[in-house]
């Protein structure tokens, strides 16, 4: 098993640096990394985590360790590796395999790489894990206390899997927690797609149409954080009540074949498939911008792009153009791939200190619990959750409210009447 497969190990001392800075924006991360070495709650435990190889997961990785476990990193998304993240942490002993733009064939054999450590828990940020296991390496299951996963994208496999009977360990569904979908999946997908937008194009948003597709948490950060950068925020959606939502949150909504002759950017956040394809292609205006913030790159019908195109141009990095037969240019951004990891950091440190504080809490739960556990995808627990939101208050300063003996005594009685 080699200890690690990253682009250059030089570029350690640059990474180390930068995980340095994202760790002083941690602090609740930080301060269960303190709890963890003094407890040590996972001796001995060997962890996979397929996650994105960023500043944010190092300090993860470095909490997991801190708890006394093994820990081997690979990337859940070929365009999201941080190289000299990646050198950091393998030059620190972490046993990583990843490397920015590795194809589909390569991604697997990392993963595989990684499965090696014979996990008994596994992290995932897609489910490609424990799509792995499951069907490639049932040989692993036995060891395997549990697993957590930290996107939309994977808890709708999952739920699926348990739904079939084919989930053969539990998992806890860390992007269910309060403290990670409503602050990372809005406030970070929000900030950090436009970011990602920007990087790659210098497009000015003030003005543009830009269209969301979907209205779930990562939809609503992204349809506020374009709003106030002066966009007029077009929504499609397929959920009456989240169409109802957007609509009283004062965004146009309408059908994708409607939104697709109006809008000039297009960024795609439901983690399904083909919701933008050739019927929307062909009404779309001349340089209209398409780009993806979901999980996995499959948002985008490509293919369908690909055969209406006379030519295709990499017209600058992350930007490809598809010519049509009629003239008009459509731009492509990452691939189709996740933009905000793509073309810029991902979230920030400060959000990611509350999802991954989740996911560190979660795994020391499972270890802990794991044979009292089902095989079936649980929240998580909502000690945990409540945790994590204390001490991210503590950490910003802020106190709140506690309740007086009376209100409690109300609020828990149904004789006391108005």
């Amino acid at each position: 098993m080699k200890d690690y497969v990253v682009k250059d190990i030089k570029m350690a001392k640059q990474g180390a640096e930068r995980i340095e800075w994202a760790r002083r924006h941690m602090p609740v991360l930080n301060y269960i990394k303190e709890e963890f070495q003094k407890t040590k709650p996972l001796k001995g435990v060997n962890v996979i985590a397929c996650l994105h190889v960023t500043v944010e997961t190092a300090n993860l990785i470095s909490t997991l360790q801190a708890g006394g476990a093994n820990v081997a990193l690979t990337a859940s998304n070929p365009l999201s590796t941080q190289d000299d993240v990646a050198a950091a942490l393998a030059k620190g002993g972490v046993k990583v395999y990843a490397i920015r733009g590795e194809n589909e064939k390569q991604y697997y054999e990392n993963i595989e790489s990684a499965l090696k450590i014979k996990p008994n828990v596994t992290l995932d940020d897609g489910a490609d894990v424990i799509a792995t296991v499951h069907s490639k390496h049932p040989e692993y299951l036995k060891g395997i206390y549990g697993g957590c996963e930290e996107t939309t994208t994977g808890v709708i496999r999952l739920r699926a899997m348990a739904a079939d009977g084919a989930l053969k360990y539990p998992v806890i569904a860390v992007n269910d927690a309060e403290t990670k979908m409503m602050f990372d999946n809005r406030y970070g997908t929000g900030q950090s797609t436009l970011h990602g937008i920007i990087n790659a194009t210098n497009i000015l948003l003030a003005g543009k149409n830009v269209v969301v597709v979907g209205y779930g948490w990562c939809g609503r950060g992204v349809a506020m954080r374009a709003k106030g950068m002066g966009s007029n925020v077009i929504v499609v959606e397929v959920s009456p009540r989240k169409a109802l939502e957007a609509a009283m949150d004062g965004f146009r909504v309408m059908d994708m074949k409607q939104a697709a002759k109006e809008g000039d950017l297009f960024i795609t956040v439901t983690g399904d498939v083909s919701v933008i394809r050739k019927e929307h292609f062909k009404l779309m205006k001349d340089q209209a911008i398409v780009c993806n913030s979901g999980h996995f790159n499959v948002e985008i019908d490509l293919e369908d792009l690909g055969k209406m195109a006379k030519k295709v141009n990499e017209v600058k990095t992350d930007v490809m153009e598809y010519v049509l037969d009629d003239g008009r240019r459509i731009y492509v951004l990452a691939e189709g791939r996740l933009v905000n990891l793509a073309c810029a950091f991902g979230h920030p440190p400060e959000v990611m200190d509350m999802s991954f504080a989740n996911q560190a809490l979660s795994v020391k739960h499972i270890v802990e619990n794991h044979k009292k556990l089902k095989n079936e995808v649980y929240k998580v627990p909502e000690a945990i959750d409540n945790r994590v939101a204390k001490m991210k208050l503590e950490t910003m300063g802020i106190s709140i409210e506690k309740l007086t003996k009376e209100q409690e005594k109300y609020l828990s009685s149904w004789s006391m009447g108005t």
